[in-house]
């Protein structure tokens, strides 16, 4: 192993979340001034969670981590982190599609390119229904009226318009081609530190890979899954001998997991909450605004 590239990678996938962290605090700018530091803990806290609880529940926690700031409601909060979501998706539809042109896909792997269809699909509907909330609010409080959602959906529908109208929505939409494209140095650096001789290219089919194939709620940290897809990827698409393949997918869990495992639990400290308690506290939370 070359350490000075794992150092590399793993430095660099801190870097990635804390532009997750600048991205977060942008789009909210228009509903509430949160300090910088504000998201990138949430987001940390949440990480760890992922890594330790199954079905990605630090989606849920950082959420409602984030929303102990009286001044944002955690259905604002929650809504910001889904059109988060529909950016990654929009971005990682058109990386698939330039994947696609770039490598030739062996067709038992075509699961992961009707998935990315699938995503597509879905990333459009629900994009759609965002931007009816917030560029014609009157008329999603039209279609609320009457309801028993009604009072709890105005202030939502309120913030979501003052993000639909500010710069700051097309700034974070922006910003998050780098948050994705970043996640590629980790990867060729990885490739590096173990000595692999692999491109810029192979990076990024595997980072494409890996986050379609990440999308989906499962076990902590994607251990299994996560290997899986890294095996099966150099194996299948770019003749890595299987058991080289197979080493190297550990390593690259290992370098891009540690980080966020260090980070997670600082954050946490910083909050002064245990896991359990926090993710209590956010169950009671969302189910008493559900």
């Amino acid at each position: 192993m070359n350490w000075w590239w794992v150092g590399l990678a793993m430095a660099v996938d801190v870097c990635v979340y804390l532009w997750h962290g600048w991205r977060w605090q942008t789009l909210l700018r228009p509903v509430v001034r949160l300090s910088y530091w504000e998201p990138v803990r949430s987001i940390y806290a949440g990480l760890f969670a992922n890594e330790v609880l199954p079905f990605r529940v630090g989606e849920v926690l950082r959420c409602y981590l984030l929303a102990r700031n009286p001044q944002l409601p955690l259905s604002v909060s929650l809504t910001s982190a889904l059109i988060e979501r529909i950016f990654d998706g929009i971005w990682l539809s058109l990386c698939i599609f330039l994947m696609l042109r770039m490598t030739p896909f062996p067709h038992d792997l075509r699961y992961l390119v009707d998935g990315g269809y699938a995503l597509g699909g879905a990333v459009f509907v629900v994009g759609v229904l965002i931007g009816i909330a917030m560029f014609l609010p009157h008329k999603t409080h039209e279609a609320l009226q009457g309801t028993r959602w009604q009072k709890q959906f105005r202030t939502l529908m309120d913030d979501l318009e003052l993000m639909g109208h500010s710069r700051s929505l097309i700034t974070s939409f922006l910003l998050s081609l780098p948050y994705l494209l970043l996640m590629i140095i980790p990867i060729f650096a990885s490739f590096r530190g173990y000595g692999f001789d692999l491109s810029w290219q192979v990076a990024f089919v595997l980072m494409v890979v890996l986050r379609l194939g990440t999308i989906v709620p499962q076990a902590p940290g994607n251990l299994g899954l996560f290997q899986v897809l890294v095996k099966v990827s150099l194996e299948k698409i770019f003749h890595v001998v299987p058991a080289e393949a197979a080493r190297f997918s550990i390593i690259l869990w290992t370098v891009v997991t540690l980080p966020l495992l260090i980070g997670g639990a600082i954050s946490l400290a910083v909050t002064g909450l245990k896991l359990g308690e926090l993710h209590e506290k956010a169950q009671a939370e969302v189910g008493d605004r559900s």
